[in-house]
């Protein structure tokens, strides 16, 4: 079969491999992509022991920390999908604080969180530095297509019937920003690895040629 049935275990474990697989003497940038009801912070959560028993210093960043600020990302309402797509996520400051750093020449500094969008204003976290051959795991949403310099991309793909059922009644409005992603970047051709995780008992990796049309 070419969607292949997988425990949410052996996903992590295969993509632990993957992942500890890459060369040791560079960094290795890794995306966890999908919609919140998919819970891609989880899996990359999940990640962290498997690589550090593989050898692999690890430092987890998320993408909610790197929103732009309230006055820029609501300046046209809170409930704008096209802007929710377009211009919620700092994607210039995640590349030069998180992701630059880590090309080759880079420093290896790393600024974990920037911007804690609960309260609105910046953290106040110190860079940490990751050791070449460590690995960076970057959860969010919407984060393919944008030009972000990554290794290994993983898409936890929802059909639109999940999508539906498990977005919560006040982030409904974002449903137009979801099925946008899927006709203009095609997450589930354009990712590494692709996971199916309408039911999250029961996952699936899709192969490319068994990836669903949008």
């Amino acid at each position: 079969m070419r969607a292949r049935p997988i425990s949410r275990d052996g996903l992590v474990e295969e993509l632990a491999e993957l992942i500890a697989g890459r060369p040791r003497d560079a960094w290795t940038r890794v995306a966890v992509d999908g919609a919140p009801a998919a819970r891609p912070g989880a899996l990359a959560d999940a990640l962290v022991a498997p690589l550090r028993l593989r050898g692999r210093p690890v430092l987890r960043v998320s993408a909610d920390d790197f929103l732009r600020p309230a006055s820029l990302r609501l300046e046209h309402g809170r409930t704008d999908p096209d802007v929710f797509y377009e211009d919620w996520l700092d994607v210039k400051a995640l590349r030069r604080e998180v992701l630059e750093p880590l090309d080759a020449g880079g420093s290896g500094r790393v600024l974990p969180a920037l911007w804690d969008s609960r309260v609105d204003r910046a953290y106040r976290v110190p860079y940490e530095e990751l050791p070449r051959g460590g690995v960076v795991l970057v959860d969010g949403t919407l984060l393919l297509g944008r030009g972000l310099a990554v290794e290994v991309s993983v898409h936890l793909w929802l059909s639109a019937g999940a999508l539906d059922r498990g977005t919560p009644e006040g982030e409904r409005w974002r449903l137009p920003a979801y099925a946008r992603y899927e006709r203009e970047v095609r997450p589930q051709e354009t990712a590494d690895v692709v996971v199916r995780a309408d039911h999250p008992g029961r996952l699936a990796v899709l192969d490319i040629g068994d990836r669903p049309e949008s």
